[in-house]
């Protein structure tokens, strides 16, 4: 018997991963806040508004306090829950981190208003998630676990739905399946959720780009099949190598029992006021109008499209463009050497930046990054597939007698204390810890811009009381 349709839940990703994707996550929290009021009364399931590049790039560019960013979203969202993206035992960096830090961050997160935490791992691998499930959970948090989706001889269905098994038995609250490439097409989608659903009975939540141009229709298969969740963006900072159109997908399901039931004059309003976000960015060159096209060449070389364009910059700055379609063909080769692992940060900037190392040279692996040697040595987990012999003799020589093959936290002493000792001069909230913890010249420099902020803060209100300016 066919299985009864509910209406489709959407989570908003707008104020996340559609501003990283499009824009190179630079919308402040003060283009936020204005909006907020509207957008908890369209009825999300969740709005993904935090973590993912947004803590970097707060810190480092827009010299803002992400906690403090949280903690007014927070305060403006009374109906909608929070979503935020974390990177496993990496949490927000771009390196495993003990377990005492992964823990306090998500204490922390949650204290200042998370609900549902996204946890993913770049190679899949369970044990470097396990920690951030478990602490979520402890913090009553919804742990949401997600799979990175890609293609490949390891990754069958029996391979998925077997990763799906494990994940209810670790304690998660849902599941997503992460496309962070697009390389999801509509029936293999239909394929895959109904094979997920028979498998668990956990809500399963899908996420997609619209880099290859297929996207709605997967969403559209993948709801007729039963998945419980889709992640859309407001059009003006939709498509391309964001997320599909809201407005459009709750469009698409109107009338049927997947109705989400959103009111489009609302939708009308929201969307009116992100567009002159979207035409300020494209004027400034914020955003590069490549990004709002189809790539098809997504599904030749299965690369997201950040990765592409960090790829671009990189021959830029090397004055060899010419090189791109080599570097291109090149991507797929290295990340079979190293176990064929899905290509999404940090794992997409390794192979990417390995594969142009490998051009440029002229000879493959003549030079590996630190990063390539250290996803060889097992530092990032296991990866589905076995790594190359020829390499790894290459890369490591001698050195792969030092090869991991334990989940290498368990390695790691516990590094919070040592943390908040060394940071102590700058802190005046319990986060900054964190802060410091994740990126550390970021958030110093941070900090000191913070400083002097508050000390010509303190100096105006000086010269106000001694009456240097009428009040």
């Amino acid at each position: 018997m066919a299985e009864k349709k509910q209406p489709v839940k959407i989570t908003e990703t707008v104020l996340r991963d559609a501003h990283q994707s499009l824009i190179a996550t630079r919308m402040t929290t003060e283009q936020m806040l204005p909006i907020i009021d509207k957008m908890d009364q369209v009825g999300y399931h969740a709005v993904e508004c935090w973590g993912g590049a947004t803590f970097d790039a707060s810190l480092r560019f827009l010299k803002e306090d992400p906690w403090d960013r949280l903690r007014k979203l927070k305060a403006g969202f009374k109906k909608t829950k929070l979503q935020m993206l974390f990177r496993g035992q990496n949490i927000l960096g771009y390196r495993p981190y003990a377990d005492d830090v992964v823990e306090y961050f998500v204490q922390k997160s949650i204290a200042n208003g998370i609900d549902i935490i996204r946890i993913f791992d770049c190679l899949n691998d369970l044990r470097n998630l396990q920690t951030a499930v478990t602490a979520t959970n402890k913090e009553k948090g919804h742990a949401q676990v997600a799979l990175s989706y890609t293609l490949g001889d390891a990754y069958t269905l029996e391979y998925w739905t077997d990763m799906a098994k494990k994940i209810e038995e670790m304690g998660a609250n849902s599941i997503c399946i992460k496309d962070m490439a697009g390389l999801l097409t509509p029936y293999k989608a239909e394929e895959l959720v109904k094979s997920l659903k028979s498998a668990t009975s956990l809500p399963i939540e899908l996420h997609t780009h619209y880099t290859s141009g297929v996207a709605s229709m997967t969403y559209l298969k993948a709801v007729e099949a039963g998945c419980d969740i889709i992640d859309t963006a407001m059009s003006p900072l939709a498509l391309g190598t964001s997320q599909p159109a809201t407005e459009v997908m709750a469009e698409a399901f109107k009338g049927t029992a997947m109705d989400p039931g959103f009111d489009q004059m609302l939708l009308k309003e929201i969307a009116d006021y992100f567009r002159p976000i979207r035409e300020e960015a494209l004027k400034s060159g914020l955003m590069n109008p490549k990004v709002l096209g189809v790539d098809i060449q997504t599904l030749l070389y299965q690369v997201p499209g950040g990765m592409l364009s960090n790829m671009v910059s990189q021959l830029k700055e090397q004055n060899a463009e010419d090189k791109y379609m080599e570097v291109l063909e090149e991507i797929p080769r290295v990340r079979k050497d190293l176990g064929e692992p899905p290509l999404v940060t940090p794992s997409s900037q390794i192979v990417g930046t390995q594969a142009v190392f490998n051009v440029l040279m002229g000879e493959r692996y003549k030079v590996a990054t630190k990063e390539t040697k250290d996803v060889l040595l097992g530092k990032y987990g296991q990866t589905v597939k076995p790594f190359n012999p020829e390499i790894v003799d290459k890369v490591l020589g001698e050195d792969k007698k030092n090869a991991i093959t334990c989940r290498y936290a368990d390695l790691l002493e516990p590094e919070l204390h040592k943390i908040e000792e060394e940071m102590k001069q700058w802190k005046q909230q319990d986060e900054d810890v964190l802060s410091y913890a994740l990126f550390p010249q970021v958030a110093t420099e941070f900090f000191k811009y913070r400083e002097a902020q508050q000390t010509k803060v303190d100096a105006t209100v000086a010269d106000t009381k001694n009456g240097a300016y009428p009040v």
